[in-house]
């Protein structure tokens, strides 16, 4: 067995990771161990499907072990940081449990980032390897990583799963299914080690990545399947990208797993496409993010839709779900709404199946664990009255005590005394439920995904029409939040425009999603007392010229 920490990991302090054995939480299993288990209890449930496969657990089990010999043959290790791109696709799950046996980590990355992400995340990461597809949404993903290999030396072998209608794969990679050979033993990773490294919303520059123990996650993944009510006959549709937290673990794919349920893959979340899986597949349960819950409740709304009576639960989570959409959710789709609220740093609130309508509608839940220590506190750091906002600090069994080999990013983000500052202003109701009312920071919730201002300014001051640049967040009814770029020209007579900001933008090989939805060119940025550039004056001033608001070219 594996037996020591990952340099750059942060443990949590040993009286209190002893204590959590002690109680039960941290359990001493790993993700290899719950497959292998799930599999010697019903090898012949269905563990996985998609449109063009059905798996079982033994078969599951088969091609897990196949694959980690297949990548031990190519040089990846025990603690080698490898980093997956990959769709919705049912080797997704096969590629993450081939590490966890092998004892390497997945660096769990989206299929919409781009160079722009990949190289200072591949980086950071220290990654060998990267794990994608060859193309996907028409475009080019094994090209993109040959790219970022070329600029991580690093990164030295470069695997692609094939598309589906053909076997080939660029030259000087490696095609994932010529990888599978003969099944071997591997030493069983430590459940107090880290199992994988996640991204945390919004990180620039340096990446913030968040290591994720085995110990920990699975416990945030046990109490979330618990709370949830998932069993043998869950079927988890992964609708939202699966390497994001919440479709991984909120229940996700992992707790249908751990369950011994079901994972059905989506290819995307749109109605036509989530909805037919839905039928096909007779999923049970998924999670959405609000504009994809607003979405399917007008299409089901509609009329005319595939038979959804299989599915029963909706997680909507990722960003603040309007009080209206929540209490359209249920009577629309049929289902009960259960509000998800949490970090890929650690905690995760839901609201109860049973609980009250007005608690279901009108929060984001409390706390999964009794475990979990929450506190609501100013800027200052002292707690606010109850029923107040302010600003979550929390810290508990799930909750990560530091990133992943970056100093100046856990200064920010911990105290002392180990709580985690969320960023997240919310207020503690008597009922112990939490309202979220927005962040203290400058990241825009874009649909879920999280927009550093930092980053996108950063990009913007590169482009020769722009001498400064200041980002705001400006509310979308669709989106929850879009991007607005104010800029101060170079030269007023040639001032950039919305179409050439996101041209250079976009051709600096940043993900889509992070491109400015507004642009509005100003002569000067308002102040604050102490001569900061106010941020809020800004966007009152967005919100007060209305015709502006969600234009986007």
């Amino acid at each position: 067995m594996l037996d020591t920490h990952l340099p750059g990991f942060t443990p949590w302090p040993a009286p209190e990771a002893r204590q959590y054995r002690e109680l039960g939480l941290w359990t001493g299993e790993t993700f290899d161990d719950i497959l292998r288990a799930r599999t010697a209890a019903n090898p012949t449930a269905i563990a996985v499907v998609d449109q063009a496969n059905r798996w079982t657990y033994a078969e599951l089990d088969a091609r897990v072990a196949s694959l980690a010999a297949g990548l031990a043959g190519q040089g990846v290790a025990a603690r080698d940081r490898v980093l997956v791109q990959l769709p919705n696709v049912a080797e997704f799950v096969e590629v993450i449990f081939a590490l966890f046996r092998l004892g390497a980590l997945p660096v769990f990355c989206l299929p919409a980032h781009r160079r722009g992400e990949l190289v200072p995340i591949g980086q950071a990461s220290g990654a060998v390897a990267i794990i994608t597809c060859h193309h996907h949404q028409l475009f080019d993903h094994a090209a993109l990583a040959a790219e970022v290999s070329a600029e991580v030396p690093a990164i030295t072998r470069v695997i692609v799963l094939p598309d589906r209608d053909r076997t080939t794969v660029p030259e000087g990679a490696v095609s994932l299914d010529e990888l599978r050979s003969a099944p071997q033993e591997f030493p069983r990773a430590a459940p107090s080690d880290v199992a994988f490294l996640q991204l945390s919303g919004g990180s620039t520059g340096m990446p913030k990545l968040i290591p994720r123990t085995h110990d920990d996650y699975l416990f945030s993944v046990r109490r979330s399947a618990e709370i949830c009510e998932l069993d043998t006959d869950t079927v988890y549709l992964a609708a939202l990208p699966v390497a994001h937290n919440f479709p991984m673990s909120s229940p996700g794919i992992l707790g249908a797993l751990w369950a011994g349920g079901t994972v059905a893959m989506a290819a995307d979340p749109t109605p036509a496409t989530a909805f037919a899986a839905i039928e096909t597949f007779g999923v049970t349960i998924t999670g959405l993010v609000p504009p994809l819950a607003r979405l399917w409740a007008e299409r089901a709304e509609a009329g005319d839709t595939p038979d959804l009576s299989t599915l029963r639960v909706l997680l909507v989570g990722g960003a603040r779900c309007p009080d209206e959409l929540a209490a359209r959710i249920g009577p629309a789709l049929g289902v009960t709404l259960q509000q998800v609220f949490g970090m890929a740093e650690g905690l995760v609130c839901y609201t109860r199946l049973d609980d009250p309508a007005e608690v279901i509608v009108s929060t984001q839940g409390r706390p999964m664990s009794e475990y979990d220590q929450v506190a609501v506190v100013d800027e200052a750091g002292e707690p606010v009255p109850p029923g107040t906002d302010g600003l979550l600090q929390t810290k508990g069994p799930y909750t990560i005590r530091g990133y992943y080999d970056n100093a100046a990013a856990d200064e920010r983000a911990f105290t002392s005394d180990g709580w985690y500052r969320t960023g997240d202003v919310v207020c503690l109701r008597p009922d112990g439920n939490l309202v979220v009312k927005g962040r203290q920071d400058d990241r825009v919730n874009r649909g879920g995904e999280k927009v550093s201002a930092e980053e996108l300014e950063e990009h913007l001051l590169a482009h020769p029409a722009v001498r400064d640049a200041v980002i705001v967040s400006v509310p979308d009814t669709v989106l929850g939040e879009r991007t607005c770029a104010f800029v101060l020209a170079a030269d007023p007579a040639t001032p950039p425009t919305l179409a050439t900001v996101r041209k250079f933008v976009r051709e600096r090989g940043v993900a889509a999603w992070k491109l400015p939805d507004l642009v509005e060119v100003v002569d000067s940025f308002p102040e604050t007392g102490v001569g900061k550039t106010s941020r809020r004056a800004l966007r009152a001033a967005l919100l007060a010229a209305s015709s502006h608001v969600g234009s986007t070219s």
